[in-house]
């Protein structure tokens, strides 16, 4: 296997010390960092996420490789700086394509955004709120953002947590069409909050268990880095 040739070349105290960098390409003049894949991952051992998320635990390099070999699928280091690296087995064309596309549908969606306002006053009546509530949430399902705000009048300035407290609710009765991106802030004798729409729920679902799989990977690799250190200590 040209991996495993590639890995017993190197010693183990050049293969703790010699990280080579990621490799790079230019998008437009700017330098896109790629990570390591398949046999330029270049370490003993590598700690293992299989292809559903799955905790695979630490391993040789070779198994790795092995296993995603025989997956018909790539290795690909998501944690580099983890000790030992975080790889997962993946599709990485699959992933990259995805990626692209990802980020096409956010600059899309971004130039396309439109923030609309809706205003409150600090002492309203549930029918005037119940109207502005809706309209916001017509907003959010045409994926535009709202910005709610409170108009403080005379006394009412001195009153900001009573304003937070409705904007807090406000946030709360839209929360299955948008999520708080910027939290209750004074301006001037206003207090306005954004809202964002939140993605299509089973794709937010997907991207935040990859994520938390990813996360868990990496931080056992950190408590794993503790316990040898505390080792070493005695």
């Amino acid at each position: 296997m040209r991996a495993v040739e590639l890995h017993s070349s190197i010693g183990p105290a050049e293969t703790a010390s010699v990280r080579p960098p990621a490799s790079e390409k230019l998008v437009r003049g700017v330098a896109i960092s790629e990570p390591r894949i398949n046999d330029r991952i270049r370490v003993p051992e590598v700690r293992l996420v299989g292809p559903g998320g799955e905790q695979v635990g630490v391993v040789k390099v070779e198994v790795a490789l092995r296993l995603a070999q025989e997956a018909d699928l790539d290795l690909v280091e998501v944690a580099p700086n983890s000790k030992p690296p975080v790889v997962k087995i993946m599709d990485y064309g699959k992933f990259k394509y995805e990626a692209a596309q990802k980020a096409k549908e956010a600059r899309r969606n971004q130039a396309n955004t439109v923030l609309k306002e809706v205003r409150f006053r600090l002492k309203i009546d549930s029918h005037d709120y119940e109207t502005k509530r809706k309209r916001a949430e017509n907003f959010l399902k045409a994926g535009d953002k709202v910005k709610a705000m409170i108009l403080f009048r005379g006394r009412e300035q001195s009153r900001p947590e009573m304003g937070v407290r409705l904007l807090q609710r406000f946030a709360e009765d839209v929360a299955e069409l948008g999520i708080v991106e910027n939290k209750p802030t004074i301006d001037g004798r206003n207090m306005t909050m954004i809202i964002a729409p939140v993605k299509n729920k089973s794709e937010a679902k997907a991207e935040q268990n990859a994520a938390r799989a990813e996360a868990k990977a990496v931080r056992q690799g950190r408590a794993d880095d503790g316990d040898t250190a505390d080792a070493a200590g005695e």
